[in-house]
């Protein structure tokens, strides 16, 4: 009892614990009651984009319930890391509460290095290490399909641990996926997994870029693309999205699929509505789960 109160007091210190009027009376003494404070402390996200030539950062930022409290989209001409931090601390100088930045990039990260990227200026930049060093707080940053997918999954709330990928198609970029294995996001090795586009498709990357931009050739790439998910990791559901493809695409890509592919091992295909706000959901998620382990490691070596 006196190790959980000093505890509590230290927490009302800070603010991060708030006292509320006291329990009803059973007799004794009133019991003090107390809530989490959840604006402590904020996260902010932010996540990159280029569509069909247009450079855009989407930003949220939440409190540690995952509550948005603030959010924007800008178009930029140009996106680099230089962007993204003048954003970085435009937040972190409005909200001094924020404790992790969470980015979410159109390529991946290995090793702390933007290694692929749809965004050309992002490729070799170490952000992560620059914005940590910069501002001293949490910086995750991350694949842009890796964080949809974990923002679809958490949403369909499913009672147990499910096999799902989703892979995008959108104009003038090349393809991605992203994987929930038994209910973990699989990365691979070095971070690599999900990118579809280095499928043996047979062809030269130049001739697949061509095929997936005419509506004649996008089927039999995308139904070879959604075989190759069905035979590797055997998803229940495989969400679609991007300006490439339309619900009309789902039965000709499920009856090509069927050529090769038994039905009993065909996944649902479905069409994801809204990708941008499971991008966001994803990445505040993962975000906050970020900040709640930084925490945990400080309080071990304390």
């Amino acid at each position: 009892m006196a190790t959980c109160g000093n505890i509590l007091n230290e927490l009302l210190k800070t603010g991060e614990v708030i006292e509320t009027e006291l329990e009803v009376s059973s007799g004794g003494r009133p019991a003090r009651r107390f809530v989490y404070n959840a604006d402590f402390s904020y996260i902010a996200c932010i996540y990159a984009k280029t569509r069909d030539g247009l450079l855009s950062l989407t930003y949220a930022v939440a409190n540690s319930v995952g509550e948005r409290v603030d959010g924007g989209y800008m178009e930029m001409k140009v996106l680099d890391a230089a962007a993204i931090d003048h954003l970085t601390g435009t937040l972190i100088e409005k909200y001094n509460q924020i404790k992790a930045v969470g980015i979410d990039i159109p390529g991946f990260v290995h090793q702390g290095v933007i290694n692929i990227c749809d965004v050309k200026e992002l490729i070799h930049v170490p952000l992560e290490a620059l914005l940590k060093e910069k501002y001293g707080i949490e910086v995750t940053v991350e694949n842009d399909m890796n964080l949809t997918v974990y923002g679809f999954y958490k949403n369909q709330n499913y009672d147990e641990d499910k096999t799902i990928a989703v892979a995008t198609f959108i104009k003038g970029s090349f393809p991605g996926a992203g994987m929930i294995i038994n209910g973990h996001i699989h990365k691979g090795n070095t971070q690599f997994a999900g990118e579809i586009s280095f499928l043996p498709f047979g062809i030269s990357r130049e001739e697949q870029f061509i095929r997936l931009n005419q509506r004649d050739t996008f089927i039999p790439l995308a139904a070879h693309t959604i075989m190759s998910l069905a035979a590797v990791i055997n998803p229940e559901t495989i969400a679609l999205t991007g300006d490439q493809v339309v619900p009309e695409d789902l039965v000709p890509i499920f009856k090509r699929c069927l050529d090769t592919i038994p039905e009993e091992h065909m996944p649902e295909l479905i069409i994801l509505d809204r990708p941008d706000e499971d991008y966001m959901n994803g990445l505040i998620a993962f975000t906050l789960e970020s900040l709640a382990y930084s925490l945990q490691l400080v309080e071990k070596r304390r």
